[in-house]
């Protein structure tokens, strides 16, 4: 297993992986399948373009995409000390070898890089303890918990914003 940074070159195996996590676990995504599915493959190479301020990372076994998490910084200019960690997913068959650990660490590695900012920003789902854990296990911490913070398939589900400070 390694971890490397994505280009738009990988965007099908990227798309193929992002729909799947949409279908396995759509409480750990804030779009849906029904959103995404349709889309270009264009949309998602678009999301793999090479910037200094975000960038999506793998985990290959192989040459097969097995997990991806991205990073990004907020777009406007008052909030461009904040990152947010998004889309963390990992395969099913890839799970327990500690992907997703890699996989934040070396968005956080990215994030550490990009001038002037400060700290990461996550939300994740309140039952998802294992996510939690790991987020908790980097330093992040909780700072609210909003609950019916989205509704998957009409079910509501609390969300717990996280942060890690770097500065």
């Amino acid at each position: 297993m390694h971890i490397r940074r994505l280009s738009p070159d990988h965007a099908s195996a990227f798309q193929a992986l992002r729909l799947a996590g949409l279908l396995d676990m759509p409480a750990a995504f804030g779009t849906n399948h029904a959103e995404e599915k349709d889309l270009p493959l264009a949309a998602f190479a678009e999301r793999l373009a090479p910037r200094e301020d975000a960038a999506v990372f793998g985990a290959f076994e192989g040459e097969a995409l097995v997990g991806i998490v991205g990073l990004r910084r907020d777009t406007a200019i008052n909030y461009f000390h904040k990152g947010l960690l998004w889309g963390m997913y990992v395969a099913p068959a890839a799970r327990g070898q500690g992907l997703a650990r890699q996989l934040a660490q070396a968005a956080l590695e990215f994030a550490r890089g990009v001038p002037g900012l400060a700290k990461v920003n996550l939300q994740v789902d309140a039952a998802n303890v294992q996510a939690i854990a790991l987020y908790e296990s980097l330093g992040f911490v909780v700072y609210s918990r909003e609950a019916d913070g989205m509704r998957v398939r009409e079910q509501r589900r609390d969300e717990l914003q996280m942060t890690l400070q770097f500065a």
